[in-house]
């Protein structure tokens, strides 16, 4: 971990659980799953060491206009999200942004990009019908 604080039991729990899931859970549904391995640990605690880990690279912080969700894989990949239940998933097949010139940047330093699609999932789609 390159982050510079000292190592802890519980940043390494949560990046444990959150680099085994294939979902990208918010903090809530990340902190249900680490509380059944460390019972004493805080909401708040969970927040703070997703929050470090995302500013530090070590994991993506998705921000969906509604409450975040964290990716255990951190590079960069696109996404799919349902826009009716907030779900989030990875695009399995590699996508390619296109590149941008000085001018197209307008004077930005462009340190990425996010690839997000969006619409609804099977779920949601089945509960529409």
């Amino acid at each position: 971990m390159k982050i510079g604080q000292r190592r802890s039991k519980q940043r390494e729990l949560i990046l444990e659980e959150l680099k085994g899931l294939t979902c990208h859970p918010t903090a809530d549904e990340l902190y249900e799953r680490v509380r059944k391995r460390l019972p004493n640990i805080s909401l708040g605690t969970v927040y703070r060491n997703l929050e470090l880990l995302a500013e530090n690279g070590i994991i993506l912080k998705l921000e969906t206009g509604g409450k975040n969700r964290f990716d255990g894989h951190a590079e960069p990949h696109p996404h799919i999200r349902c826009m009716q239940c907030g779900k989030v998933d990875d695009v399995i097949n590699e996508v390619i942004a296109p590149a941008i010139n000085e001018e197209e940047a307008r004077g930005y330093e462009v340190k990425g990009c996010s690839i997000e699609y969006f619409g609804f999932c099977p779920e949601c789609r089945s509960n529409v019908h």
